[in-house]
């Protein structure tokens, strides 16, 4: 898919992802759902798909994963689907200490991120 092919959201969403990423901020999966209208039926799984998309973009560029960003309100951390992609991708990170490894992320995308 272009990036003129591409859906209204997924640009909405990579520009959600910078700004939030500039400010060191999360936002969790709904929040981000529906500031970049996600539409529905299916609307968080359309979008963790979109995110693990441009989490083999980001690994393959060797960039700053974006994804790290979004999170589960319940948990804290982005869903076990973002961890299986960064294993998918043979991403190295300490899968014993999935927060520390996701601090890292964040860190590597904005050192002003605090925890």
């Amino acid at each position: 898919m272009t990036q003129t092919d591409a859906p209204d959201w997924h640009l909405k969403t990579e520009m959600t992802l910078l700004i939030l990423a500039q400010k060191a901020e999360m936002i969790t999966y709904d929040a981000l759902a529906n500031a970049v209208d996600v539409p529905a039926p299916h609307r968080i799984h359309k979008l963790t798909n979109y995110l693990e998309e441009l989490i083999e973009q980001d690994i393959a560029q060797g960039a700053p994963i974006r994804a790290a960003i979004v999170i589960s309100k319940i948990r804290g951390l982005p869903a076990p689907g973002f961890f299986d992609m960064l294993d998918k991708c043979h991403m190295s990170y300490d899968k014993t200490d999935k927060l520390g490894a996701h601090h890292k992320l964040l860190k590597a995308l904005n050192p002003a991120f605090e925890f």
